[in-house]
């Protein structure tokens, strides 16, 4: 089969190269040119662990290709997937101009049946306007061409996108045709050798299935958060919390670590939007308004501890482990850095900040308004406090000799609770984490 794939972002790319693994013929568009000739040379966009070798793998293999034109690219496709950007706008609504105008461009240069699917995270009833975007290119042209339109929402998880599509927990596709089925079945056929499942539905289910999941997470996320900020107030411990709940499987033990908040690309955006698009007909979706309060509320939990402990923050230096939201990518979006970061210096403190691969992205937003280390010891040097941000592994098993010499002050405020209380009561740590009775 060939596939195009409009949008060579996070989403785009990931998609286009695991179709290009398992043998198809794939071309990724985008209309950012420089974008595109970086990719042909193995340059990418974004960090994904795996993601460049099988990128520069497939593209010198011939089956993945890269262009800037979707007029020379979309002619003799089977399937066409739209995964550009829905940037949300000022009131949480998600942003359409972009996956509207491929949707045209497609029914400019298409020239035989295909299928058209958004790819893209999309509000309920998007493919009712891609498909009138493409009617109504077709009409101007005078074709009576057939095509569908489907859904098919990706469940990627950023530092582990490679082995969630190459072996999904589920695949979920909305279309409204037998003949679309069979295609989207037959293109997704690769990935079901182990059993993994494919869920057939209509598309309005498969656009609010991606969304609902999404929310779910984030209540769990924000639901741990509170019960931990309440284990702090009232004395109990939330790890063991965590751990009596999450034997429970009914309940689970992921999505239920406590921290300083969710970020990234889809969480925030997609909390926001199904919340805007439930006020758009008449409902009030009263516990997403409440998980993104907690999530607003917890970004700032850190900031609140170091404040507490050192009063006034004028002049105190901090360094800082840790910028994307989560550990594996370079993601800053809704990064809860940020906030902490943001409330610090208008205190008038200075921050030095260090992360295995964020840096160069958290410096598009932050620019020099802090300092950049280049290891994560050296962002100790002649600071007050260590602030531990995001949890990556190299952050699990410090040197905590060093960081008991290097500190002006033994003081680590712990974002993702990664420590253990009595290993750092032994170094002479004093020690705060989220949710915990001796913070």
């Amino acid at each position: 089969m060939k596939i195009a794939v409009i949008g060579t972002g996070y989403v785009g790319l990931v998609t286009g190269t695991c179709f290009a693994e398992v043998g198809m013929d794939v071309v990724c568009i985008d209309i950012d040119v420089t974008k595109i000739e970086n990719l042909k040379k193995g340059i990418l966009p974004i960090f994904e662990p795996g993601l460049q070798e099988m990128v520069q793998r497939n593209f010198a293999d011939g089956r993945l290709k890269f262009s800037s034109s979707l007029a020379d690219s979309i002619k003799d496709c089977d399937v066409a997937f739209i995964a550009v950007g829905t940037p949300p706008g000022e009131d949480g609504s998600a942003d359409l101009k972009y996956v509207l105008a491929v949707a045209a461009q497609i029914g400019e240069n298409m020239q035989a049946y295909g299928v058209v699917v958004t790819k893209s995270t999309v509000p309920v009833g998007t493919a009712k306007k891609v498909k009138m975007a493409v009617q109504n290119a077709l009409n101007k042209r005078g074709l009576d061409l057939k095509f569908d339109v489907a859904s098919n929402p990706e469940f990627l998880k950023e530092g582990a996108a490679i082995d969630d599509f190459l072996k999904p927990d589920r695949i979920v596709v909305g279309i409204e045709s037998q003949k679309a089925e069979e295609i989207m079945g037959k293109l997704y056929k690769p990935f079901l050798l182990n059993g993994h499942p494919i869920i057939f539905m209509d598309i309005p289910s498969a656009e609010m299935t991606k969304y609902a999941a999404n929310a779910m997470l984030a209540t769990k996320i924000s639901f741990m958060n509170d019960i931990a900020n309440l284990c702090e107030i009232m004395g109990a411990d939330v790890n063991f919390v965590r751990k009596g709940i999450g034997s429970d499987p009914r309940i689970g033990n992921k999505f239920i670590y406590p921290g300083i908040g969710y970020g990234g690309s889809c969480f925030p955006k997609d909390v926001k939007a199904l919340a805007k698009t439930a006020h758009e007909h008449g409902y009030k979706m009263q516990i997403l308004e409440a998980v993104e309060s907690v999530n607003d509320f917890q970004k700032s939990v850190l900031f609140n501890k170091i404040k507490k402990h050192f009063g006034s923050l004028a002049g105190k230096h901090f360094a800082m482990w840790g910028l994307a939201f989560k550990p594996k990518t370079d993601d800053m979006r809704e990064a809860p850095s940020l906030v902490i970061i943001e409330k610090l210096l208008a205190e008038g403190a200075t921050v030095t900040a260090y992360d295995p691969v964020a840096m160069h992205e958290a410096q598009k937003t932050l620019g020099n308004s802090i300092n950049y280390a280049g290891s994560q010891y050296e962002a100790l040097n002649n600071a007050d406090a260590l602030l531990v941000v995001t949890e990556w592994p190299e952050f699990r098993s410090p040197k905590f000799e060093e960081i008991a010499t290097q500190l002006k002050n033994k003081v680590i405020f712990d974002g993702r609770n990664i420590y253990d209380y009595e290993q750092l009561l032994e170094y002479g740590f004093t020690y705060h984490c989220i949710g915990r009775k001796f913070s």
